[in-house]
């Protein structure tokens, strides 16, 4: 009987074997030297001042530990293993990638809340331990006697602390000094179980990151990809995603609930233009300017000019759909549907539209609903309106 070696191979490899935990304040220290690092395809911090309250309040009140930080250690310098890395919060490539240098394959959220504590962060400014609630919170307004600056409790310098409390008489007492130091020393050696792995390829990396995340949430993969691109000097949010977000808001319309709207919508009104420059017309029904049917992939396989150029149709459509409603006087509905729809079929008529086309579009407009529709209805939808 014939048995894959592959197979074989797989069954000698334990990788549950190169696991060990490591404290905060160590992890933050190999941040600092740029020993730990993120690689390149690993979206931007996305969590709000929230979730990063909740996760020091975890780590400071519950029972349980946080789950595992996982890390590709890159031992192989070669392209094909070293993928680009960026150094934590600013994303600054690094030059120059060394043997044994650690990236962050999965946990880079919960680093970077901790590192942000740790170099006291403006991020974190308005995060305080209140001694008399008994947690971190935020407060945006003048500190109460009773709290104290996370960026001061989790500072890397520990004079920090003890010279804060002796400015603030209601921090001197030697109860609440104690209490405060035992605080900082629990997260000062809080400690994270870090599962290592040695020289993924890119392709395994987001694999890895995919089932430690529930097989990852589409936004995130669309985000990893698009991350890839700043190697080539594209930045999918400032050049693109930001300004159509922008333009939509300006005219009054806010359908970017919840937040990963913000990605996947401006990513979905992509769609027509990437088909326009390939192709020349519509011929695919699941190119729908739809989030179920972004195309994150093909969008990235583009030559850097190439996707620029998506990026400017689709922005002129999106100004020339939104012109349409106001100018027409029409109602605005609070879909991204309309707007996306209008904005693919303005890409397909980039040179004008005759007035007898012009009041099809209207009365499209006026009649359509999307409400409880399948993606095959909506895609029908889609189609039809470009035969008008």
């Amino acid at each position: 009987m014939n048995i894959d070696k592959q197979l074989l191979a797989a069954a000698n490899l334990n990788p549950t074997k190169n696991s060990r935990q490591e404290y905060i304040f160590t992890l933050c220290e190999n941040i600092e030297r740029g020993e730990l690092t993120l690689p390149l395809y690993q979206r931007d911090i996305s969590w709000t001042l929230q979730k990063c309250v909740d996760l020091l309040n975890y780590q400071l009140l519950n029972k349980s530990p946080i789950s595992a930080i996982s890390i590709n250690v890159i031992n192989n310098t070669d392209s094909q293993y070293a993928v680009p890395q960026v150094s934590f919060i600013n994303r600054d490539i690094r030059p120059d990638i060394m043997r044994g240098q650690m990236s962050v394959v999965d946990g880079q959220q919960r680093l970077t809340t901790n590192f942000k504590a740790y170099s006291n962060h403006s991020d974190l400014k308005n995060v305080v331990l209140d001694l008399g609630k008994g947690e971190f919170v935020i407060n945006s307004e003048s500190f109460r006697r009773n709290q104290i600056p996370v960026g001061v409790l989790l500072n890397k310098d520990d004079s920090k602390l003890i010279k804060y409390t002796e400015k603030n008489k209601a921090l001197a007492s030697p109860t609440v000094v104690n209490a405060l130091l035992q605080i900082r020393n629990k997260i000062k050696t809080y400690q994270y179980t870090i599962n290592f792995a040695t020289d993924l390829s890119e392709d395994e990396q987001i694999n890895w990151f995919e089932v430690l995340n529930n097989a990852g949430s589409r936004v995130s993969i669309i985000q990893m990809r698009f991350s890839k691109l700043k190697a080539h000097g594209i930045d999918i949010y400032t050049q693109y995603a930001n300004i159509y977000r922008n333009k939509v808001l300006e005219h009054g319309y806010d359908y970017f609930t919840p937040q990963k709207t913000n990605v996947s919508y401006p990513i979905a009104a992509l769609n027509p233009a990437y088909e326009l420059l390939v192709s020349g017309k519509h011929l695919n029904n699941n190119f729908a300017p739809m989030s179920s049917d972004t195309k994150e992939n093909q969008l990235c396989n583009l030559k850097p000019e190439k996707l620029k150029e998506c990026f400017d149709v689709t922005l002129e459509a999106l100004d020339k759909a939104l012109e349409f409603i106001e100018d027409n006087d029409l109602e605005k509905y609070n879909r991204s549907d309309y707007i996306n729809y209008l904005l693919g079929y303005f890409v397909f008529h980039k040179k004008g539209i005759t007035n007898m086309q012009k009041d099809k579009l209207i009365n499209w407009y006026n009649n359509v609903n999307f409400t409880n529709k399948s993606n095959t209805a909506r895609r029908k939808i889609y189609t039809e309106l470009l035969e008008l």
